[in-house]
């Protein structure tokens, strides 16, 4: 039987394991959405109420499942929407394929309706493989490798659909000179370091005396081998944001966060290490790194473009993580001398005292620390965490205690506003026996998470656990840059920028036919989690948090201090406010029980 292009190019996606695709239909797609109408059986489509969400679902989809995550958007407007969610994948390091339409090949080149130049507005988000499908018999090969080069690459790749095209009769091509004739497939390679780069490691991990660990999502599958490593060594081992869930936080010599949102043990950990070991991080800010000639350096990485640009190692291994590991471990000799590793320990025991007596300060209405706290002790096991960028990435890098089995991320490198609720909805396909939970600012959430709480209220009643939790942050703020403006620029808050207008997130949760509860009282908070994570439905827990509470970093530079008088002197609307929220937190530092 014959099969249009689509039809055709539906049937090869499933043939590469696809078993979901994101998107919103246009003209520009048609043929595309008439066989996956027909092909419901094979693959589902899932309708965002926006294209860069369905970027996002497609990235949080490889990032919780290691596969390929697909997107698709029709031509023109449709295809410029993607864009957002695509860098996210492309800056994480995650295989995503965004297929999108064009116009017409007779009007290309005409300055049609809808007609933009896609190969260009692609080439630098899926510059390893951006191409468009000018006849049927290119449409397998283009499939092929877009998704050999996204799995091999790690990165997103792009086929652009004529629309005229797509409603083609299939055809292979034919066996002559100049065509090509391409195949289903892709198992990823071991790739080892050489023996005695390998060896040249393990000399200098041998040789130090504090060893210091950096994780990142590199380091995902590794976790078992990372604790050998750290038991032998006696070292201690921090985490990127990216890495959070790569080591559950009741381990006692696991630091947290490392960087401006990070912990003050990593601070430290790093600021008395004499051996650095990086595994599979691209973290970005050296000043959170030892200072350059303190620390030997070793770091291992599956991309050999990656390496010695963070830090000046001394070895560079380009490999797996898990398999390089297991490498290392024999020539490894167990340190006697634990003193280092029980120092960790000691500062670890105390920074999560430290975050307690914060979380306990008291605020108005709400402290985010206290609300985050309270979350941490009741997430249920195996649960996946999606936080958004801003002051919530903070409360969620310092004060969510993760533990074996969970899944947590959010936008690494691209740090944009909004995947929050997009990455818990993918997540929810994923799994759908598990409970996904969103945390996000009420800035992100009036930005783009509003409309996707929508696209869960069409979908929830098929899921086999209908749970599904988005914590809002309802501060009335642009919380992190009203603090940039402060710290980084020295400026007062500028209210006519930060100040995000009020909505009742619960009422429109129960508008939805969902559940929501809106907490203004800390008393409350607890009891409010426990009711939203025990509904029968998806649910919005709406908290009403004080937007002075400072996200201290672990180590506060005099030009931060500098910059943050500077702009208390010069008028700030929550000066006051701020002063005694700052000085709780650091009297919890000093004074804390």
């Amino acid at each position: 039987m014959s099969q249009t292009v689509s039809e055709f190019m539906i049937d090869r996606l499933h043939q590469w394991g696809v078993h979901r695709i994101y998107g919103y239909p246009g003209d520009g797609i048609n043929g595309l959405t008439g066989a996956l109408e027909k092909a419901q059986d094979k693959i589902e489509f899932i309708q965002v109420r926006h294209e860069e969400a369905a970027a996002f679902m497609a990235c949080a989809h490889a990032k919780f499942t290691g596969e390929v995550g697909v997107c698709m958007a029709t031509s023109g407007p449709g295809a410029i929407h993607l864009l957002n969610g695509l860098y996210d994948a492309k800056m994480d390091h995650q295989p995503v394929v965004a297929i999108v339409g064009q116009q017409s090949r007779l009007a290309i080149g005409g300055s049609y309706q809808q007609e933009v130049d896609l190969v260009s507005l692609f080439k630098d988000v899926a510059h390893e493989y951006v191409h468009m499908c000018s006849t049927p018999e290119q449409v397998r090969h283009l499939v092929d490798r877009a998704f050999r080069t996204a799995k091999s690459m790690r990165t997103v790749t792009c086929i652009i659909m004529p629309n005229d095209v797509q409603e083609l009769e299939y055809t292979p091509a034919p066996r002559l000179h100049g065509t090509i004739h391409s195949s289903v497939g892709y198992t990823a390679p071991r790739i080892l370091p050489g023996t005695a780069d390998i060896q040249k490691a393990a000399d200098i991990l041998n040789d130090g005396k504090k060893v210091a660990i950096l994780v990142g999502a590199g380091a995902k599958g590794a976790s078992e081998e990372v604790l050998q490593v750290a038991d032998l060594l006696g070292a201690g081992i921090a985490k990127a944001l990216l890495g959070k869930a790569v080591l559950p936080d009741n381990i006692p010599y696991v630091t947290g966060s490392i960087g401006l949102l990070g912990t003050k043990p990593s601070w430290d950990l790093m600021s008395d290490c004499d051996t650095l070991l990086m595994v599979g991080s691209s973290f970005p800010y050296s000043e959170f790194l030892p200072k350059e000639g303190q620390a030997k350096g070793i770091q291992i990485d599956i991309e050999g473009k990656m390496l010695g640009i963070r830090y000046p190692m001394d070895v560079h291994l380009e490999g797996d993580s898990k398999d390089t590991l297991q490498a290392l471990i024999p020539l490894l000799k167990k340190k006697e001398d634990r003193s280092w590793q029980q120092h960790i320990m000691e500062e670890v025991a105390t920074w999560w005292k430290i975050l307690e007596t914060r979380a306990k300060s008291d605020s108005k209405p709400i402290n985010p620390q206290h609300l985050f706290w309270e979350l941490s002790k009741r997430l249920p096991d195996k649960c996946i965490l999606s936080a958004d960028s801003g002051s919530t990435a903070a409360w969620f890098a310092r004060d969510l205690k993760i533990r074996d089995g969970m899944m947590a991320s959010l936008s690494g490198n691209l740090a944009t506003m909004c995947p929050a609720v997009p990455y818990t909805i993918a997540a929810k396909f994923a799994y759908p026996d598990r409970v996904p939970i969103a945390l996000i600012g009420d800035g992100a959430f009036q930005m783009l998470g509003i409309n996707e709480m929508i696209t869960i209220s069409k979908y929830w009643k098929s899921w086999a656990d209908p749970r599904l939790l988005v914590v809002v942050l309802n501060n009335h703020d642009l919380n992190m840059v009203s603090w940039e403006q402060r710290v980084m620029g020295g400026y007062p808050k500028f209210v006519a920028s930060q100040e995000v207008p009020d909505f009742n997130y619960a009422g429109y949760a129960k508008m939805l036919g969902l559940e929501g509860i809106r907490v203004e009282d800390p008393a409350d908070i607890g009891a409010a989690i426990d009711k939203l994570l025990a509904a029968d439905r998806p649910a919005i827990l709406d908290v009403v948090t004080d937007p002075t509470v400072p996200m201290l970093p672990p180590h506060v530079s005099f030009k931060q201090a500098k910059m943050f008088m500077s702009s208390l002197i010069k008028g700030d609307v929550d000066a006051w406010d701020m002063i005694k929220a700052t000085y709780e937190d650091v009297k919890a530092e000093y004074f804390h029980k």
